[in-house]
């Protein structure tokens, strides 16, 4: 898990695991948003196995996939919610972290 700081209220990793959420949650984040569509690759853990655990810890959770098509409308409406809805410190994912940098950045210009 390679944790990369945005600012104060996001924070951006590839892939995590359920076993990597007490860690996550030690970290102090509040909230996670899984930018990963399920079933992108074979190994990868669902998101309602990440939901779950996350739940366990107290860790609120929301999913805005970011598939094969990049950054769309609806995944910035999506994370525009979560960010709206969700306390921070946020966490966002996806394979590498790029997505989740990318659909964070696109919300800047909505949110200002």
């Amino acid at each position: 898990m390679d944790i990369r700081e945005i600012n104060d209220e996001y924070s951006v990793s590839g892939q995590i695991s359920v076993e990597d959420l007490d860690a996550i949650a030690s970290l102090g984040f509040k909230s996670i948003v899984c930018h990963r569509p399920d079933h992108e690759q074979p190994d990868q853990p669902d998101f309602a196995a990440i939901a779950a655990r996350a739940k366990e810890l107290g860790i609120e959770t929301a999913h805005v996939p970011v598939g094969p098509m990049g950054v769309t409308a609806e995944a910035v409406h999506g994370m525009v919610d979560a960010l709206d809805e969700l306390p921070r410190p946020m966490l966002g994912y996806c394979r590498s972290g790029m997505r989740s940098t990318k659909v964070y950045e696109q919300t800047q210009h909505i949110r200002g």
